[in-house]
């Protein structure tokens, strides 16, 4: 991994192009990760791990390419960086995205179908309790203009249901929510992915 050398642990990126990324880097900050914003090209020095957050994910993929940003982080994806794509997230790392516009495109790294918001538009927004494999309670999830996992490769490991439909999916260092963690302040998801790095 390219870890900087001022830093004792994995830092982690945010990709920070539109949606809520400040609010996953107060989680981080909360875990006293070393995290940083990442907007252009070069923000990705020393960035051991990523983190795509929520927001509009059409508007996101038009933004990777006007940054510059679409092939650095193809590369570091696709050579296995470490990656939580949630909402929106999960849309740019899904293989096949229904309901998206033609010139939309992901990373492509995690073998699930997803429709975006397959749950239905802002005033369907609902939030639940959920069990997640890894945790020893539930935790409380907030689910906006989510899209819905309608297909999971073989290789795919669920983590958590709602309703019979996945929601919190994982292939290698690929984790992908259709909900919103940062939004509140449980940190227990964030604090898994970060164990993923240190191999705690």
């Amino acid at each position: 991994m390219n870890r900087s050398a001022e830093a004792s642990g994995p830092v982690v990126g945010v990709l920070a192009l539109q949606g809520a990324f400040s609010t996953h880097l107060e989680r981080l900050a909360a875990l006293g990760v070393d995290a940083r914003l990442v907007k252009q090209p070069e923000h990705l020095d020393g960035v051991d791990a990523l983190i795509l957050p929520g927001g509009e994910s059409t508007t996101m993929s038009m933004l990777l390419d006007t940054s510059g940003l679409r092939d650095p982080l193809s590369d570091l994806l696709g050579d296995g960086m470490p990656v939580f794509g949630t909402c929106a997230g999960m849309i740019l790392c899904a293989s096949n995205v229904l309901d998206g516009r033609p010139d939309q495109h992901g990373f492509d790294l995690i073998d699930i179908t997803v429709r975006r918001n397959g749950y239905g538009r802002q005033l369907d927004s609902f939030e639940t309790d959920l069990d997640i494999v890894g945790l020893d309670t539930p935790f409380h999830a907030v689910f906006i203009r989510a899209p819905r996992v309608e297909r999971v490769g073989v290789a795919v490991e669920v983590l958590a249901e709602h309703d019979g439909i996945p929601v919190l999916v994982r292939d290698g260092t690929c984790t992908v929510a259709a909900f919103h963690p940062e939004l509140t302040h449980d940190t227990r998801l964030h604090e898994l992915f970060v164990a993923q790095l240190t191999g705690n």
